[in-house]
């Protein structure tokens, strides 16, 4: 598993767009992701989602088409040599998106979802379940339990927030020592900072708390960062409100990796 093969003072780092809005962007946003990782020794899975199922309005973006995004994701797997994970939405996505990329996310609003969670086992994927924003950071054992089960031990949970009244979500930091006893765990530092339920029907965000966020979350010993970033998130055809500009990445890891070294000694 590749959280296995990271060194005590690294950690993971889930990057890239929202969603795949095209060949040209993701492979943009892919080598200067890979520029800053390799200059700073920190592992890399490159993320796009190829399909956008969750949207407030019908006149959302939600992608450009399945095959012709999951074929970019493979390209950008094989001429970057680096994994990529996406995230899958009904069971029978789960084979078909197990072709083109090495990890297969639940959605969180879908962590409940036996038959999704048992097909994405299945594929012998490594399965990346983010913990619902309804859901208690205990209660996803049992999320975890449906994989396992399943016959794949390749399991791995995201916090991305508990919804905290109709427009806001908050990280409980107790929540991740819980979440650490049932697998790896990851922490989404730009979901986490999303506000819902906007009457927009465009979700918002404060992407000034991104950094506070994954401070707070190596601090307290999290095995990987998932963050979305863009070029110009202005611009990005989902989730742009919340979205790191890769501009500012290389400056908030080399923070990370200082606090990560100094806490890996404790």
């Amino acid at each position: 598993m590749i959280l296995k093969e990271i060194p005590k003072d690294k950690f993971l780092l889930i990057a890239g767009p929202c969603a795949i809005e095209g060949e040209e962007i993701a492979f943009k946003i892919a080598k200067k992701l890979l520029s800053i990782t390799s200059k700073l020794s920190i592992p890399l899975v490159f993320k796009g989602s190829y399909r956008k199922a969750n949207r407030t309005r019908l006149d959302s973006f939600t992608g450009i088409g399945d095959l012709k995004a999951l074929k970019i994701l493979k390209k950008i797997n094989t001429e970057f040599n680096v994994p990529v994970i996406t995230d899958i939405h009904d069971k029978n996505e789960a084979d078909i998106a197990a072709e083109y990329v090495d990890i297969l996310q639940i959605p969180a609003f879908l962590a409940r979802q036996t038959d999704l969670l048992v097909s994405a086992a299945k594929t012998n994927k490594i399965v990346n379940i983010k913990k619902g924003q309804f859901m208690s950071a205990e209660s996803m054992k049992y999320a975890v339990g449906k994989v396992r089960q399943s016959g794949n031990d390749n399991v791995m949970l995201t916090e991305r927030g508990t919804q905290f009244g109709y427009n806001d979500l908050i990280v409980d930091f107790r929540g991740i020592s819980e979440l650490k006893k049932l697998a790896p765990t990851i922490l989404d530092v730009t979901h986490s900072v999303q506000k819902p339920n906007q009457t927009s029907g465009v979700t918002g965000g404060n992407p000034e708390y991104i950094e506070s966020l994954a401070r707070a979350g190596i601090v307290n010993n999290i095995d990987g960062i998932f963050l979305e970033t863009h070029t110009d998130p202005s611009k990005a055809k989902s989730d742009g409100a919340n979205m790191l500009n890769i501009n500012n990445l290389e400056q908030l890891l080399k923070n990370l990796l200082t606090l990560r070294e100094a806490t890996s000694k404790i």
